[in-house]
């Protein structure tokens, strides 16, 4: 058992009714709200830059190991879109918005789009953007801890599908 005192039923309602325009932010949310959306857009651009990287290996992708290989590219790039799709719904929950300004994405993005010429080279630039976002995300759930449990696990789940796509990159790359 925790050594947390939980609040009287009579001070939760009047506190709800408080600055109700904050939807899910409540009093109780003690991470640094402006520093949590920072890293949920550049998160968010990371992920669109994966996306439109991932695509355009599953269009560009030619050679004998090509039809394997480009349906990994397309099946990540549609969870990669998923994830997106997440970060940027926590985003405007937290009451931030969401930048979709394709002039911020590379900029903000952690990971960087190089297309790569063979498929050797786009497997390689997909397994270290893969190991960016698990390096980075991992950073951001320990920093997050539990000041916002919320986007932590929204990381979390994120964080897993990441070392999945890595794992599926890393065996591409020694069968080509």
């Amino acid at each position: 058992m925790s050594n947390v005192e939980l609040t009287d039923v009579q001070t939760l309602r009047h506190r709800a009714r408080q600055h109700v325009e904050d939807g899910a932010v409540t009093e109780g949310y003690t991470a640094d709200r402006e520093k949590i959306l920072r890293l949920l857009n550049e998160s968010l651009a990371t992920e669109w830059v994966c996306v439109l990287r991932y695509k355009r290996h599953y269009f560009m992708a030619e050679g004998i190991k090509a039809n394997v290989a480009a349906e990994e590219f397309l099946e990540h790039a549609n969870q990669e879109m998923e994830h997106a799709d997440k970060l940027a719904e926590r985003i405007v929950q937290l009451g931030g918005e969401p930048d979709f300004n394709p002039d911020n994405l590379s900029k903000n993005s952690h990971a960087q789009y190089v297309a790569g010429k063979t498929l050797k080279e786009m497997v390689l630039e997909d397994l270290v953007a893969e190991r960016i976002a698990i390096d980075s995300y991992r950073e951001i759930i320990q920093y997050i801890g539990d000041s916002d449990p919320t986007t932590r696990r929204i990381f979390e789940d994120i964080l897993a599908q990441e070392e999945e796509h890595a794992d599926d990159m890393a065996d591409l790359l020694k069968g080509l």
